[in-house]
């Protein structure tokens, strides 16, 4: 058998042949198909390609913030919670328009109930310059420290007047016209209901309104006002200074509600200062007076926090130390407190 070569058909009988060539005939039809599926499939992963390229649809962007907290207070003792955590997504669409969504996975309920998810911002945009539409759920343009977002905000909280009179989240329409780079004027038309609300229970709409003027590059001007029904007008006055790594900021809000005495109106304002001695550390300041004469001295509450900020991973990581004395009540009593807050931005 050296060298021999037996003939296939010699070895195999007649029905073995058939069915080898039947299996043949099998894997080669199976073959033809895989291929022509997977050309197939190119052609629609191309043809997809195409389409989301001509369509010019962007896929969305996704982003968001933590926020940790450590607060040590006089008389309480040391706290650890998270303070924000948020994501966000954006995208874009055809014709000028955008939508976002940002949603709060820790909203505080009290200190005896869990934190709550709540939905913060849910929007569709159109802009087309000079003009630009909002429609759903998002800030007021009420107060310049409000309308910083709040990964940028140098300070640990709000100033208490801003806090307490500025309305915050709610739902309706806003538009904006910008005379170039040098001012902006904003109108919304808001349910007046706060947050999440599904309906307007009054069935009166809150009218807020914001004029920001440039005059020179390193000063921005502005005045926001606000009428929630025939009995509240709120109002506001801000400026900023920014020049050589240093900015001052400072505000003026107040509510008058209609048969008080204007004496007895809500009033408050805080100074803001900052400073970057080094690219990445920025010393801050911020001295504030909120009054509520209509309640008598035990609710006035005056404050100054001072701290820092330390840029860990520049935009995207940092660490805020701030020290926070606040003297309010009857009596004016003082109450000193301390935070370090790491915040991770994604």
């Amino acid at each position: 058998m050296n060298g021999c070569r037996i003939p296939l058909q010699a070895v195999l009988t007649p029905p073995a042949r058939r069915a080898v060539l039947a299996l043949a005939a099998v894997s080669v039809l199976m073959s033809a198909a895989a291929s022509r599926a997977s050309a197939a499939t190119a052609a629609d992963s191309a043809k997809t390609a195409t389409a989301l390229i001509v369509t010019g649809v962007p896929a969305p962007k996704l982003g968001g913030y933590i926020q940790v907290r450590e607060l040590a207070q006089e008389h309480v003792g040391l706290t650890a919670y998270l303070n924000r955590a948020r994501f966000s997504v954006d995208g874009a669409l055809q014709s000028g328009f955008t939508y976002r969504f940002l949603t709060e996975l820790e909203a505080s309920a009290g200190a005896k109930s869990p934190a709550t998810v709540s939905l913060r911002e849910a929007t569709v945009k159109w802009s087309e310059a000079p003009f630009a539409i909002t429609a759903g759920e998002f800030k007021t343009p009420f107060t310049r420290e409000y309308l910083i977002p709040v990964p940028a905000l140098e300070m640990a909280d709000l100033a208490t007047v801003v806090d307490s009179l500025a309305p915050k989240y709610d739902v309706g329409v806003m538009g904006d016209y910008a005379l170039g780079s040098s001012a902006t004027v904003s109108l919304g038309v808001f349910n007046g209901e706060g947050a999440n609300a599904i309906a307007n229970r009054d069935s009166i709409v809150m009218l807020v309104g914001r004029v920001t003027a440039r005059p020179l590059p390193q000063l921005g001007l502005g005045v926001s006002a606000t009428r929630d029904g025939a009995d509240s007008l709120r109002w506001g006055l801000d400026a900023s200074v920014q020049q050589y790594g240093g900015v001052v900021r400072a505000e003026y809000v107040t509510r008058h509600l209609r048969g008080r005495a204007t004496a007895n109106d809500d009033f408050g304002w805080y100074l803001f200062e900052a400073y970057r001695p080094l690219p990445r550390l920025q010393l801050v300041g911020r001295q504030e007076d909120f009054q509520r004469p209509a309640r008598g001295t035990a609710s006035r509450l005056r404050g100054a926090a001072y701290g820092a900020n330390l840029e860990i991973a520049p935009n995207r990581v940092r660490l805020l130390l701030e020290f926070s004395r606040r003297i309010s009540g009857k009596a004016q009593t003082r109450g000193d407190s301390f935070i370090a807050q790491m915040q991770a931005q994604f």
